[in-house]
């Protein structure tokens, strides 16, 4: 089962817990993350996704972050994150992609 999370336009420290509680309630699952509305991005929610994205990967599931907005983008160059980085891509569901 894939599930699926549209990231708001603002991803800062007043919405690191509301991130956090998405994330949470989708662990165990396939994930697709949706950048495309992200126009800021701090480095409180950075650190959840990128929990996220070892969460997921302990789990040997696939987190895919995806349609990256341009300002995201930015933000993670300047933050010195690639995107990809940023997304677990596993093998089959529950058997981890050796690299």
């Amino acid at each position: 089962m894939t599930d699926g999370l549209e990231l708001p336009p603002v991803l800062d420290l007043i919405a690191a817990p509301g991130l956090l509680e998405a994330f949470i309630g989708r662990r165990g699952q396939r994930l697709e993350v949706d950048g495309a509305s992200v126009q800021r991005l701090g480095a409180q929610c950075l650190q959840i996704l990128l929990a996220a994205r070892a969460a997921w990967a302990a789990d040997g599931l696939t987190l895919l972050v995806e349609n990256l907005s341009e300002d995201f983008s930015a933000a993670l160059e300047l933050l010195g994150v690639a995107p990809a980085d940023l997304t677990h891509r596993a093998l089959t569901e529950g058997k981890e992609l050796s690299v």
